[in-house]
């Protein structure tokens, strides 16, 4: 077995690549699928856990908390959460209602058969006979189907930028309507130190105090670099020879250069 049998799960790894124990998860599931292992199994119950814990964290607030309130939430606590979080429990259809319900089946027996058989969560008789093949894609293309039936629902919802962790890019919709109603200037206090403005519609500003180099190293790091230079070379006295080398240059006076 390869990862092609969960299509759906690479692709909800690929969109959170940056949660690193959901990216390690899915790393012993490539290796247990390769391998041909039982793990894999357990490997494709956490998936779904970690993906549920991913989804509810995006939308969990104090004043409006959906974490699981259990000392130790189960995966069907977690897929709970996680479908209250997207709401995919407020509508009228019933019969829609019945295939979410057929999800929390799924899961069930899915962390059912991982507690008997799974065996990197907890010791087995070391003599038990290994799964048959459709034991294992069945476990896999279970998981694959709620994480997807999760991550697409989780797509479609409405994020709060406030909190989110999602990429600027996310938000094309809001982003489009922000730069087609916001101006931007600049000004500098007495001290030299610059302000951004925000220029709102109906002759509101917004100001953001930030220094320069801090603005550049959050968005560019290689303009950072060539404003680092420049600076550089303006600020070296052509009567001193130990000025300190540009970047691009550092190798050839023996230092670490920095990209």
């Amino acid at each position: 077995m390869t990862m092609d049998w969960c299509p759906g799960i690479r692709e909800a790894c690929s969109h959170w690549r940056d949660a690193p124990m959901l990216q390690q998860t899915f790393e012993a599931l490539e290796h247990a699928l390769d391998q041909n292992n039982d793990a894999c199994i357990d490997c494709a119950k956490t998936i779904i856990e970690v993906v549920c814990q991913v989804i509810v964290e995006s939308f969990h607030t104090p004043l409006a908390p959906l974490k699981p309130i259990q000392d130790t939430p189960s995966l069907s606590d977690w897929l709970s959460s996680a479908v209250k979080a997207l709401k995919l429990g407020d509508v009228r259809d019933e019969k829609f209602k019945k295939l979410v319900s057929s999800h929390h089946k799924l899961a069930g027996v899915l962390n059912d058969l991982r507690n008997q058989a799974g065996p990197a969560s907890h010791g087995k008789d070391p003599y038990l006979e290994r799964l048959a093949i459709h034991h294992r894609r069945s476990a896999v293309l279970t998981a694959d189907a709620i994480v997807t039936f999760l991550h697409k629902a989780y797509l479609d919802a409405q994020l709060d930028p406030s909190n989110s962790r999602e990429p600027w890019d996310r938000f094309a919709d809001s982003n489009i309507l922000i730069d087609a109603h916001v101006g931007l200037a600049v000004e500098t206090d007495e001290e030299g130190v610059p302000s951004l403005k925000f220029l709102l519609p109906g002759g509101d500003e917004l100001p953001l105090n930030i220094e320069v180099s801090r603005l550049l190293y959050q968005l560019d790091r290689e303009a950072y670099v060539e404003a680092l230079n420049a600076a550089r070379s303006a600020n070296r006295d052509p009567m001193k020879d130990e000025d300190q080398p540009s970047l691009q240059g550092a190798e050839a006076h023996g230092e670490e250069e920095i990209s």
